[in-house]
């Protein structure tokens, strides 16, 4: 198993690589978030062991980067920054866990050997249909580009219907998601968000992305598919 260890503190990545390669594991190493990202770009590795604070490029942009590619290897972020929001954005720009330093080697090992088990499957940083893209981290929804504006609430619904898109949700599952499962006003106002999405979303682009499926919910796609 190859992995990429992306760290501008020249002894603890070689710390990182000589422990790794002692497991088994052939390691390239980086220094710059720049270097970081070609490496990665250019090879397949089994996981991403990602500083934060790099020079050239920060690991948040080369996480981010990669994720807008389509590139899903596993990223675990390393940083001297423990404030819960760091981690929070680490999260959010598509990495898959986050480790702050110092750390414990069999920590680090524990974790990657995780990362690696669970493989590169896709996990993107944004929800779409077509053209239609919702960003969980920066609240954000745009079709073709267009920014649209949406309640708290139109936003959750969007999301639920976007992460299971291709799929038929009922109406109990919706409230289940959104709301939450001791919900107990009157159900019909999963079709009232329903109509307001579709007055955002839909209509004033000339689309119909939000189909009623009848007797059974509603499933998005890509212009009705």
């Amino acid at each position: 198993m190859r992995v990429l260890v992306v760290d501008d503190e020249v002894r603890l990545a070689d710390g990182i690589r000589r422990g790794l390669e002692a497991e088994g594991f052939a390691v390239d190493v980086a220094h710059d978030g720049v270097e970081g990202l070609w490496y990665a770009r250019e090879n397949e590795y089994s996981a991403i062991l990602l500083d934060i604070m790099l020079p050239r490029m920060s690991g948040y942009a080369v996480c981010r980067t990669l994720r807008d590619e389509e590139n899903w290897t596993p990223v675990l972020m390393l940083t001297a920054k423990d404030g819960e929001w760091d981690e929070v954005e680490g999260l959010d720009t598509g990495a898959d866990d986050y480790l702050t330093k110092p750390f414990s080697f069999a920590v680090l090992l524990a974790r990657l050997r995780a990362l690696v088990r669970r493989g590169a499957t896709a996990r993107p940083a944004t929800l779409s249909a077509g053209d239609l893209v919702l960003d969980p981290a920066r609240k954000t929804v745009t079709r073709g580009g267009e920014p649209i504006d949406l309640t708290t609430r139109e936003f959750a619904v969007l999301e639920f219907l976007l992460r299971r898109a291709g799929e038929v949700v009922s109406k109990a599952q919706i409230l289940a998601g959104v709301w939450d499962f001791a919900f107990e006003g009157d159900p019909n106002i999963v079709e009232v968000y329903i109509g307001h999405l579709r007055a955002k979303v839909d209509r004033p682009f000339g689309r119909t992305s939000i189909r009623t499926v009848r007797g059974a919910g509603y499933v998005i796609g890509e212009d009705g598919d």
